[in-house]
């Protein structure tokens, strides 16, 4: 399992080399986001934010048939209106956290990644589902809207039209339709959904540091821009990377047909 540190009592860090796992560990409320969780998840991030020997988080879950089930409503319901109002930028602090990641994200998928826990998912860069994966924004349904970022990840990654279908209707998508419609991007094999993603942590892991979070800040910050706005963010992106140690040691290698060792810097 590798090194592993607590945040609370729901949430783990597990190292594997420079891939950290990021473990939503709540397995007798199938990882519901509660208050404790959501700070407890920020707080993780925030340390993993300034890890210079992090290069991709996997995002998994120790649950049997839940990736998560979205915000905690029995908390929820416990709240006066003036409690929820004041608990609300600690929910979505939990959210922003995982989008604000400067490095690569993947998210592992197994059984029911609904609501919020839809939304932690889409606030990662690359989503792998097995078979047993259940998707879906259901917050219409009891009154509320997503709040943890899918009115604006969703559409991004599906288009706006086909968001508007799948919040409005609240419906759960599984597995396969998922896959089609780009909800999820890669569908592996029953139960593999926490190995494939570590394995794709991995082969991520092992390109230059420098490059990774540089290319993940053009890739978020130039998108929604025209064009032309896109290519100077990118061309930014490229100048923090263009003179590091990273790129150096990038082209040595090459030329020395060897494997590079990056300095991360």
């Amino acid at each position: 399992m590798g090194d592993e540190q607590r945040y609370g009592e729901y949430v783990a860090v597990r190292r594997h080399g420079h891939v950290v796992e990021l473990v939503l560990d709540r397995p007798k409320a199938m990882n519901a986001v509660s208050s404790e969780m959501a700070r407890s998840v920020a707080a993780a991030c925030a340390a993993l934010s300034e890890d210079r020997d992090a290069r991709v988080v996997v995002v998994t879950s120790t649950h049997e048939r839940a990736f998560c089930v979205g915000a905690d409503l029995k908390e929820r319901n416990s709240l006066s209106d003036a409690e929820l109002l004041r608990q609300r930028p600690t929910s979505r602090a939990c959210y922003t956290s995982v989008l604000e990641l400067p490095m690569p994200t993947v998210a592992a998928v197994h059984g029911f990644a609904l609501g919020g826990g839809f939304e932690l998912a889409l606030s990662c860069d690359v989503i792998v589902a097995d078979p047993s994966a259940v998707v879906g924004l259901p917050e219409v349904s009891v009154g509320v809207i997503p709040g943890g970022g899918g009115t604006q990840l969703l559409p991004r990654r599906v288009g706006a039209a086909r968001a508007a279908e799948l919040i409005f209707s609240a419906r759960r998508v599984e597995a396969a339709e998922a896959r089609e419609l780009g909800l999820v991007d890669l569908l592996v094999g029953e139960g593999e959904a926490r190995t494939e993603a570590l394995a794709l942590g991995a082969r991520m892991a092992a390109n230059s540091p420098v490059g990774l979070r540089a290319a993940k800040r053009a890739l978020r910050l130039g998108h929604g821009l025209d064009l032309r706005a896109g290519l100077e963010v990118e061309d930014a992106a490229w100048r923090t990377v263009a003179f590091s140690g990273d790129r150096a040691e990038g082209v040595a290698a090459f030329n020395e047909k060897r494997k590079p060792e990056w300095p991360g810097e």
